[in-house]
């Protein structure tokens, strides 16, 4: 499991301490920083996974750090402000912040709330996680064609085509090799395997099969034949 690192902005020693302590005992990783041009330096030498910021603060202030990290960098943040001033709690999430906390607080609430930003966090990476491994596996063979490797399964006009294992595999070997010609002898090595004592014109069945099977003409086929030389997928 990920130990979370926390960046913490509070000049007030006494606040800092208790919310230092707090969060590690919750096992997190907390960075101090009294100060906002502290806080600004210690991001950008870390890899912060969510910062809690005072707005009130010496030199640069809360929102100016929350400004200043959110024109460069996506981490949620968390204000802690002294006003009850709806004034500030809307600067300071139009500056960028995600929730925030009035002062005093209960210590219980400020993990209540990181640890729902946090389980943000995980959820939009658990859901990038998956996008990115549908993208990965993954195929738009034509405008109509969409393959999915990791289902074995080929989607024409929304429409299942059945394919049988050969065909699949000479399908995805091609898309995913698209525009450069292979021999019989090519095909046959990378589909079937060395082992393969069959005739090449086997590569030639299973082209035909899939021409049937997914082009909407003989004449506009995805699969071109090179004459003398082998097949290649456009």
């Amino acid at each position: 499991m990920k130990k979370y690192k926390i960046l913490l902005v509070e000049d007030e020693e006494s606040i800092r301490d208790i919310l230092s302590y707090s969060l590690k005992k919750e096992g997190y990783y907390v960075i101090e920083a009294p100060s906002g041009e502290d806080g600004i330096n210690k991001f950008e030498e870390n890899d912060i996974d969510l910062i809690i910021l005072d707005l009130m603060l010496p030199g640069i202030s809360g929102f100016e750090v929350c400004k200043t990290i959110n024109s460069k960098y996506k981490v949620p943040i968390i204000m802690l402000t002294a006003k009850n001033d709806i004034v500030d709690k809307v600067l300071g999430l139009e500056f960028g912040a995600d929730d925030y906390i009035t002062k005093p607080f209960d210590i219980r609430e400020v993990l209540a709330r990181v640890k729902v930003c946090l389980r943000r966090i995980e959820e939009l990476n658990e859901i990038k996680d998956k996008d990115n491994s549908e993208l990965n596996n993954t195929i738009q063979i034509k405008d109509n064609i969409k393959m999915f490797k990791d289902r074995r399964q080929v989607i024409k006009n929304d429409i299942n085509i059945e394919l049988k294992p050969k065909e699949f595999d000479l399908l995805c070997f091609l898309a995913e090799n698209k525009n450069v010609v292979f021999s019989r002898e090519n095909l046959i090595e990378k589909i079937w395997g060395y082992d393969f004592f069959g005739d090449t014109r086997t590569v030639d069945v299973h082209i035909q099969r899939l021409r049937k099977k997914l082009d909407d003409s003989s004449e506009e086929s995805i699969i071109k034949t090179l004459f003398g030389v082998g097949y290649k997928m456009i």
